[in-house]
């Protein structure tokens, strides 16, 4: 407890006797974290929203309707659906159901329509949307009672290219901003122990260890990253607060149980607790050059 004790009031006597470098550290760790913040948001959103693309991926297996497929034959084609091991789910729509979904989706399509022009079929959503392909040619050659195997090819492959480039550039973003701000701020509390080198060296040559030396400066590497964080949130807040009703009032695509970004609560402590390892990292790992007297 005293050494504690001792620690907290070097700590805050280092941050008063340098505020100007103090401040400096705090600012660099806020910027860092809102960004990142804003990154985590956008990243989880995009991630969220290629999810919920991939989903309408799916596999269209349309029954003959001239002679028109048996029971027998929908059910063994059913029953070998099952078996692959791509095969999430099996659902069954019959020409009924599908005419319906024409007609709310397209009614002007349907309006002159005397019979019902379409098949029973099972719309098959593979585990993975990457294997819909194999998933497909699984079907081939035809089971008895099926007229073809659908899957839009051409619009598959854009969709499955578009989500993973788009994923792959936001992760790779937020890895380059965390990359460049722990390096900014570590440069930066840098500064700020270069600035008191001569303290590090009496303390040294007085008999102080390494680790009673470090103690200090990582604890107020601890205070301005948990100040900037936290000061980062409020300002995330805020835009979250300002920003978010006016773009979901531009943008009513998805609901929110179907695309949505990581909680803010997670993206918080995630924020607090990388930028209290920036800060004490930073400091311990600067101090090593000024701990060799």
């Amino acid at each position: 407890m005293p050494r504690a004790k001792l620690f907290f009031s070097e700590a805050f006597r280092s941050i008063g006797a340098n505020i100007s470098t103090t401040v400096a550290a705090t600012m660099t760790v806020l910027i860092g974290m809102f960004l990142l913040g804003l990154f985590i948001a956008l990243f989880s959103w995009v991630n969220s929203w290629t999810d919920h693309v991939r989903k309408d991926v799916i596999v269209k297996v349309f029954f003959e309707q001239s002679p028109e497929a048996t029971e027998q034959q929908v059910n063994a084609v059913r029953a070998k659906i099952q078996t692959f091991p791509e095969t999430k789910t099996v659902v069954f729509v019959s020409k009924e159901e599908a005419l319906d979904r024409m007609k709310a989706k397209y009614p002007t399509l349907v309006e002159g329509l005397v019979g019902n022009p379409l098949p029973d079929a099972f719309e098959v959503t593979p585990k993975d949307a990457d294997q819909v392909t194999s998933l497909a040619n699984r079907l081939s050659p035809l089971p008895p009672g099926v007229e073809k195997v659908d899957y839009a090819q051409k619009k598959t492959e854009r969709i499955l290219s578009v989500t993973n480039v788009i994923k792959y550039i936001f992760l790779l973003g937020s890895v380059i901003l965390m990359i460049a701000s722990t390096i900014l701020i570590a440069n930066t509390i840098r500064l700020s122990i270069f600035s008191r080198r001569r303290e590090v060296e009496v303390m040294k040559l007085v008999g102080a260890s390494n680790w009673f030396v470090r103690g200090p400066f990582m604890l107020e590497g601890l205070i301005c990253g948990l100040i900037g964080a936290l000061a980062a949130i409020i300002l995330l807040v805020l835009a979250k607060e300002v920003a978010l009703p006016v773009i979901e009032g531009h943008s009513s695509t998805f609901s929110e149980e179907d695309v949505h970004a990581l909680s803010f609560p997670l993206t918080a402590l995630i924020l607090i607790g990388v930028a209290l390892a920036v800060g004490a990292a930073g400091s311990g790992i600067t101090l090593r050059r000024f701990l060799r007297v």
